[in-house]
């Protein structure tokens, strides 16, 4: 009789194993189709789907404080829909306007410059005899999270100029599938390095000018907690009354305030200050050794460190003191051997018992600048660039011009950081 009973408990515990193991592999079948699922995008629920999750993007990154971008290193590969959305950047202050100008808005003329990520262009607008300088990035090649950043910031930063007359001005930026657009003011006076070079040098007079000029825009700039990192002649344009602005902020730095530094390797090798070389710690002292090598520049005629090599350039750099010529004033000097202080924190304009920045505009050096009338753009300029009319199309020699296609896979996630980047200045 036991016998008998043992057998029919173990044949119920053999269909109580069988059904768990059904149930088991019915879970597993329904748990692979529902990944099946959410991988080929299918809706599994009825739930509230938010609208990025077409694009393959974590459901739950909704639910994710956005967090600080501080501790991501530069070059990093992230999920950078989770610190680029929408209401992070309206958190900062950053007004998004609604996209309202296109490529079919645009003839262009001329190539103006190249670089790593696309090209500059000189475009007129249709219907009006404005030109703008069209700078256009490719999408696919903006893939790190430290060019995103700098295509950001580059934004950010100019549309802030707007509210600063040394500082190149954005008329709007857009977008289109494959393509980031900046339409900026055109500077018809060329650069600084071309009327370096075809002058030979400037006297102290001019170079004062620009000088006072560009260091009203960079105090702007470190008000607002950003350092550019690639100030140079190429990147400071004239206008068409002979007033300078800086352009190029596609290495500036934010957040650079009360005593926060940053550490990136990176600028124009001329021009790079110590502390960068070596890799320390450093704030806004590096855009005032830029200025004291550009002053340099503008007064000599040629940069104060010169080598064969990046590498003793460097050196150079580090350990060796310019020459200054007996042509100089004594007050150029003295402010050339201010701007190239090897230690930063006894530059010029980084000085705490000097008050830093203010030490700049009462050297003896600006004693003739006004800087309640500089900032009203009411000095006159020491010349004004010989320019026919922006309609001139003969000067530019117009070539027709055709905008070379790239891949159209852009990724939907690059699509998605990018879509609240479209601008337009009411100035314009």
């Amino acid at each position: 009789m036991e016998i008998v009973m043992g057998f029919f408990q173990f044949l119920r515990r053999k269909k109580k194993n069988k059904v768990k193991l059904f149930r088991d592999d019915k879970d597993k079948t329904k748990l692979t189709e529902s990944k099946q699922r959410q991988t080929t995008g299918a809706e599994t629920q009825p739930q509230k789907i938010p609208e990025e999750d077409h694009l393959g993007l974590d459901t739950y990154c909704r639910d994710i404080t956005p967090l600080s971008l501080d501790h991501i290193k530069e070059g990093q590969k992230v999920e950078l829909s989770l610190y680029l959305r929408e209401d992070v950047l309206k958190e900062n202050g950053l007004e998004v306007q609604l996209q309202n100008k296109s490529l079919q808005d645009f003839e262009f003329l001329k190539v103006l410059g190249r670089g790593r990520f696309g090209k500059v262009f000189l475009a007129e607008l249709r219907g009006t005899d404005e030109v703008f300088a069209l700078k256009m990035l490719n999408k696919d090649k903006i893939h790190i999270f430290r060019d995103v950043l700098h295509t950001m910031m580059e934004r950010r930063v100019m549309i802030m100029a707007t509210d600063h007359p040394y500082l190149t001005q954005l008329c709007c930026c857009f977008q289109t599938k494959d393509r980031l657009c900046f339409a900026m003011e055109y500077m018809t006076g060329g650069d600084l390095a071309y009327h370096i070079r075809r002058l030979g040098r400037f006297d102290e007079a001019c170079s004062r000018f620009y000088a006072a000029e560009i260091i009203s825009a960079l105090m702007f700039l470190h008000r607002n907690g950003i350092i550019h990192r690639d100030l140079k002649p190429s990147n400071i344009l004239l206008d068409a009354e002979g007033h300078c602005k800086v352009a190029d902020f596609g290495l500036c730095k934010q957040g650079i305030l009360d005593g926060r530094t940053t550490s990136t390797f990176c600028g124009t090798p001329l021009y790079l200050a110590p502390e960068i070389i070596v890799k320390r710690e450093y704030g806004a002292s590096v855009d005032w050794w830029c200025l004291g090598v550009i002053m340099y520049e503008m007064m000599v005629g040629y940069a104060p460190f010169v080598a064969s090599d990046r590498l003793q350039l460097f050196g150079s750099i580090l350990q060796d003191n310019p020459d200054y010529p007996c042509s100089l004033s004594k007050a150029a000097v003295r402010i050339l051997k201010a701007f190239l202080v090897k230690c930063p924190e006894a530059r010029l304009g980084c000085v705490a018992s000097q008050n830093k920045e203010e030490a700049i505009k009462v050297h003896p050096f600006f004693k003739e600048i006004d800087w309640v009338l500089l900032e009203q753009r009411k000095i006159t300029p020491p010349f004004k660039p010989q320019i026919t009319t922006k309609r001139d199309r003969e000067r530019f020699k117009c070539q027709e011009l055709r905008i070379t296609p790239t891949d159209d896979s852009v990724k939907p996630l690059c699509q998605y950081i990018f879509n609240d980047f479209s601008y337009c200045n009411p100035r314009y």
